[in-house]
């Protein structure tokens, strides 16, 4: 990620006078927060079937059970997503990444090891079964953070004129994350046989998170505040010294934290809907769009799509990996492109390449056509997510709102997010139990329905600081 990283860092900003180490520093160590949770969400892809065959199995349940279980992280992530904007508003930016740290750090331990103190190992039961759920929960909820606050901090650090690359560097290193795992989860399943793998080789997928956790929980101390959160604290002289470092100039520090300042200490009400309702109805419906178009069934699902289509185990775990690397690249596009041609033409291109992606794959599927040209399609649609609305929802998510309610903004953009998210993912599997055609239909449907949203509703926010878009809410 980093040899990708740079090269991309030099290309935009060469030219610009900022502080390109300072800046390509503090938002590496934030967007690890990114990658922690592409690890997190995209970890039970490889580990799910395992779950089904040692709990939900044996236990005599059913597959609204099983997609609960395997969708049960996204639980946490709601809460996480909910209490983020109180506690970015606490703690600061930078102290709520810390907190999310260590709840990645204690799930990934707990959901390898479920029967911890309480239960005996190898003896499925309810409580384990529990046990297990509450752990991956906890670990939603440090998602949920992760998922609202790496982008708020990245967005508020970053300069106006590329605040779009640097907060789309997020979603690659969510994608990263994920692709990081799917090799991780190939790793310890490749050469191994079904019955170690439904008995320890799930287990060691979980575990693995515990490294990359452990070296965001030490890095993320050495990053600083944001000045914007600094400057709502009364804490001006931090702010300033934080945009001197950003910017190369004390000159251009006072003036941007001169504008800052004017936003904050306006005579507003403090509720979120100081700024009007429109504002966050669109983050609610942006978010909830990114989800409704069924991007994490693909994702949590990929192996079991792939074995669907007559892929071996194995097979279907490097399939998963080509997809994942598919994701890294169009990624790449968002990133290069996004500051370039707009925010807009962007999601609305991206919403017709899912559209036909989905409408092709049901169509297959009524025909019952299994085969090469289901993958690639499911190629075109997750490519076309990967330019636009995975990187770009979060983008907007982080500049959209004005900076006095922010905070409590995003946690319920991103709360609603996650509840789609859950929605979606928990009724994959009872769903296509009742029509794979219909399922796939549904989320061709909703990626057409966003592009009508995107084209309506949004507003443009290419090249805009956050300051201007405040100022377009009042008007």
């Amino acid at each position: 990620m980093t040899v990708s990283f740079v090269s991309f860092y030099n290309l935009t900003i060469m030219q610009k006078q900022y502080n390109n180490v300072y800046l390509f520093c503090i938002t590496l160590v934030a967007t690890i927060g990114g990658l922690l949770f592409g690890y997190d969400t995209a970890v039970i892809s490889g580990a799910e079937k395992s779950i089904e065959a040692y709990l939900i199995i044996p236990l005599g349940l059913s597959s609204l059970v099983h997609g609960a279980t395997v969708s049960s992280a996204l639980i946490g992530c709601i809460i996480g997503g909910a209490i983020s904007g109180f506690i970015s508003n606490r703690l600061g930016r930078k102290n709520s990444l810390f907190v999310a740290g260590i709840l990645f750090f204690t799930t990934s331990l707990a959901a390898a090891y479920p029967e911890f103190l309480f239960f005996e190992k190898g003896e499925p039961t309810l409580g384990v079964l529990f046990a297990f759920n509450f752990y991956r929960i906890i670990g939603g909820i440090g998602v949920g953070m992760a998922s609202a606050i790496c982008p708020m901090y990245i967005g508020e650090i970053a300069p106006a004129e590329i605040r779009g690359r640097l907060v789309s560097c997020n979603q690659f290193a969510i994608i990263f994350g994920m692709l990081v795992v799917y090799f991780v989860n190939w790793g310890i399943a490749s050469g191994q046989s079904v019955e170690w793998i439904n008995d320890l080789g799930w287990r060691y997928m979980f575990a693995s998170e515990a490294i990359p956790a452990g070296i965001f929980i030490i890095l993320v101390l050495f990053i600083p505040e944001t000045p914007r959160y600094l400057a709502m604290a009364n804490r001006h002289e931090e702010a300033v010294s934080v945009l001197v470092k950003i910017s190369g100039s004390v000159e251009k520090a006072e003036g941007i934290l001169s504008e800052i300042k004017s936003t904050i200490t306006e005579k507003t009400s403090s509720s979120v809907f100081s700024y009007g309702k429109k504002v966050i109805i669109i983050g609610i419906l942006l978010s909830a769009f990114q989800q409704f178009v069924g991007i994490n069934v693909a994702l949590y699902y990929a192996p079991r799509i792939f074995e669907s289509m007559g892929a071996a185990k194995d097979a279907s775990m490097l399939q998963t990996i080509v997809m994942g690397l598919i994701n890294v690249v169009f990624t790449v596009v968002a990133i290069m492109t996004v500051d370039k041609w707009g925010r807009k033409p962007l999601l609305i291109t991206g919403s017709i390449g899912m559209a036909i992606g989905m409408f092709a794959i049901s169509g297959l599927a009524f025909f019952d056509i299994i085969g090469i040209s289901t993958l690639v399609f499911i190629i075109i649609y997750t490519a076309s997510f990967m330019m636009s609305w995975g990187p770009i929802c979060w983008v907007l998510i982080a500049e959209i709102f004005p900076n006095k309610i922010r905070g409590q903004a995003v946690a319920i953009a991103v709360a609603a997010q996650w509840i789609a998210n859950y929605l979606i993912s928990s009724t994959y599997p009872p769903m296509m139990e009742f029509s794979s055609a219909m399922t796939y239909g549904f989320y061709g449907t909703m990626a057409l329905i966003s592009a009508l949203f995107v084209w309506k509703m949004l507003p443009e926010t290419k090249g805009k600081s956050l300051e201007e878009m405040e100022k377009y809410w009042k008007k």
